[in-house]
């Protein structure tokens, strides 16, 4: 494997006294989707959460091209690389399409705002259609798209995403998947969670199956057609 863009190595989540994450390492390289899966409560959301400075760790390391993140504020690990498209989208709605985007170009300042633009509106087409109208005439899968094109231009070296697919038809699914794939040849190092399990393992480069705060397995894009592997994979708490 590439060397990694995003190490996480031991992380340790407690809520109070309740333990949400035990001892989970894994790696994200440059032009990688690794993904996570698992039952609900499983620890996955906690997992980006923690990556992002959301919720405090315990103990384990967070590094970014070997940069610790833990102990930062959510805004400096943004500023560190790190782009987070949270569950539920959160665009705000009576704003344009366009001054989203320009939102998400506070993450990172420089030269490449304009380009990051450009580049967001030739992944997703009807952003630049709309770029115009409030973000809050979008369809679902429209405003997901807008959440995932604000995080990418900030141009982050590690893009989190947790469930993108969440509420969204299935022929707008297809098109989440197919954005993924694209976002991954552009070279981002992407950690997906979502719970649609063989949509991510056919996706993903690796996938790891968490329950009860612990990863429990790992598959590749071969095993999706893998009744067994599948279903251990569900039932793996």
């Amino acid at each position: 494997m590439a060397e990694a863009a995003l190490s996480v190595d031991g992380l340790e989540v407690r809520y109070g006294a309740v333990p949400a994450v035990r001892d989970v390492s894994f790696e994200v390289a440059k032009g990688e989707i690794v993904g996570l899966i698992g039952p609900n409560g499983a620890g996955k959301s906690t997992t980006l959460h923690a990556i992002m400075g959301l919720v405090a760790a315990q103990s384990g390391a967070v590094k970014i091209a070997g940069t610790q993140l833990l102990g930062r504020s959510p805004e400096a690990i943004a500023r560190s690389g790190v782009g987070l498209v949270p569950e539920g989208r959160r665009i705000f709605a009576d704003f344009t399409v366009e001054e989203n985007l320009r939102l998400g170009l506070a993450a990172r300042r420089g030269p490449r705002g304009r380009r990051s633009l450009s580049g967001a509106y030739e992944l997703f087409p009807v952003l630049h259609e709309f770029r115009r109208r409030p973000a809050g005439v979008l369809s679902g899968g429209q405003q997901q798209q807008l959440a995932i094109a604000r995080a990418l231009v900030a141009q982050p070296d590690v893009l989190l995403l947790d469930e993108p697919s969440l509420g969204l038809a299935p022929s707008l699914v297809d098109d989440v998947f197919a954005a993924l794939a694209d976002i991954r040849d552009g070279g981002f190092a992407v950690l997906l969670v979502e719970q649609r399990a063989q949509r991510t393992v056919a996706l993903a480069d690796r996938t790891h199956v968490l329950a009860n705060g612990e990863l429990r397995l790992t598959l590749g894009p071969g095993d999706a057609d893998d009744t067994e592997k599948m279903v251990a994979a569900y039932l793996a708490g």
